[in-house]
């Protein structure tokens, strides 16, 4: 059973909370950032610590509140104090990634490229031309950008085309003459 819910969370220096209800904001160095709690669940405040605790019945749906909401919150103070990133790689012949602006142009394989827009708060590099660099302080937006790209062409077992996060490991599998 997971007690991520019951584990504190430390404050570090310059990020500063504020609750409103169920609203809190987090504001840090890099930026600041705003979720709506469950209302099942108290945050307490003490000093540079944080804890949180369910409010009422301690039945399976509050339970899942707790630690999710806790690692949430974790999440959000992480993000402005640091910031996340994710790294892909195009890996196939005549794959490559080029940004103009706020769009990023891949060419994976189709008859055309592919063209996706860049959120405004997320920062997209392409270091080069097999490589994308997603970086921003919201780690759910960091994730959904990476997956999104991921899926226009995802890696294939055979021969491991596709695009890739920077450390995976893609299975692959023997072709026909595998026997």
């Amino acid at each position: 059973m997971s007690r991520i819910g019951y584990k504190t969370v430390t404050i570090p220096e310059g990020v500063e909370i504020k609750s409103e209800g169920n609203v809190v904001t987090v504001k840090g160095s890099k930026g600041s950032l705003t979720r709506e709690l469950s209302s099942d669940i108290k945050m307490n405040v003490n000093g540079n610590e944080v804890t949180f605790e369910p409010i009422g019945a301690y039945n399976n749906r509050v339970r899942a509140l707790h630690g999710t909401t806790r690692a949430n919150f974790n999440n959000m103070v992480e993000g402005v104090t640091n910031g996340f990133a994710k790294t892909l790689k195009l890996v196939g012949v005549g794959y490559r990634a080029q940004l103009k602006g706020k769009t990023l142009t891949l060419n994976v394989g189709y008859s055309n490229p592919v063209d996706m827009t860049v959120p405004e708060d997320l920062t997209v590099e392409v270091p080069d031309n097999t490589t994308i660099k997603i970086s921003g302080i919201n780690k759910q937006h960091v994730g959904d950008l990476a997956a999104d790209i991921r899926a226009v062409r995802s890696p294939e077992p055979y021969k491991g085309k596709g695009i890739r996060y920077e450390n995976e490991h893609i299975i692959r599998k023997e072709g026909k003459t595998g026997k």
